[in-house]
């Protein structure tokens, strides 16, 4: 299945508690590339870049609160382009598995996800943060129907 994303891209921004001073410096240093696109966040991290920083950011709830599941809903509808996730490596989750989720939803959708500083500046300084961008989304229905054959076979 082809995917195509728009010159306009729809970005999720998303930072756990002990990153969101990182997210905040970020989207200031990437403020003129980032309001030419649409953007959304989870809970705190949209209100801190909303009301410091004055960029229109779409809320939804904090990633404990389920924030995570209703991005990777987003990308599992064709609703998100890009993800920069600065997520802490160093401190446990109580919500892993929506984190877990999330990542693995974006690699399944082939979502461009950056979860460091580093790869976020790739991504917003990319040939393609301005320009139409074919992505290609791999049909797993096959591979599934496959592997349940497997599995029955083996009862």
């Amino acid at each position: 299945m082809e995917i195509i994303m728009k010159p306009k891209k729809r970005i999720a921004l998303i930072a756990h508690d002990n990153m969101k001073d990182e997210m905040l410096e970020f989207v200031r240093d990437n403020e003129d590339i980032l309001k030419q696109h649409e953007l959304c966040g989870t809970g705190t991290t949209a209100s801190i870049i909303r009301d410091r920083v004055g960029l229109e950011v779409k809320r939804y709830k904090s990633g404990p609160m389920g924030g995570d599941v209703q991005i990777s809903g987003l990308i599992a509808e064709g609703d998100i382009d890009i993800v920069i996730f600065f997520w802490d490596p160093l401190s446990a989750q109580p919500h892993d598995p929506d984190i877990r989720a999330l990542l693995r939803i974006a690699v399944l959708y082939d979502v461009p996800i950056a979860t460091n500083r580093s790869t976020a500046y790739f991504i917003l300084n990319s040939k393609f943060i301005n320009s139409e961008f074919r992505r290609d989304v791999v049909d797993h229905s096959e591979l599934m129907s496959k592997r349940k054959e497997e599995f029955e076979k083996l009862k």
